[in-house]
């Protein structure tokens, strides 16, 4: 294994390539009318998860890997959302929706874990408010 492969090794990016698995599994149950929809959002915003991890591993600057980290974070929003769109549409099971759930907040843990030890603790700006 080369040196840039080596991203396979983190936790962090196997676990969003299950996750990415697990919402092609999810999304080919979809109705035939969301393949272009909804189906094929979810599928792009999962790969762009661990696709992002790996990205910025391989990239020469630890900036570098700050912003890719960065995007796979706003992917991993998306896919949560796109989560709970699609259970509301009924188009996914609650068990099943549970399931990619707890996925999903492993993974995004994860990425927050490693953003945190990625960025350089000098320049961390705070926090915008949070809506309650």
């Amino acid at each position: 294994m080369s040196a840039e492969a080596s991203y396979r090794l983190l936790e962090v990016w196997r676990a969003a390539v299950d996750l990415t698995v697990m919402c092609f599994e999810i999304t080919g149950r979809f109705p035939s009318r969301e393949t272009f929809g909804l189906s094929s959002q979810l599928r792009r915003a999962a790969a762009s998860i661990p696709s992002n991890v790996a990205e910025g591993y391989c990239r020469r600057s630890r900036a570098a890997y700050v912003h890719h980290v960065s995007i796979a974070l706003g992917s991993h929003a998306e896919v949560e959302t796109l989560l709970e769109i699609s259970r509301r549409l009924s188009y996914l099971a609650d068990t099943e929706f549970e399931r990619a759930s707890e996925l999903a907040t492993r993974v995004g843990q994860m990425l927050s874990a490693l953003h945190r030890s990625l960025a350089p603790r000098k320049s961390r700006a705070p926090s915008p408010e949070r809506p309650p």
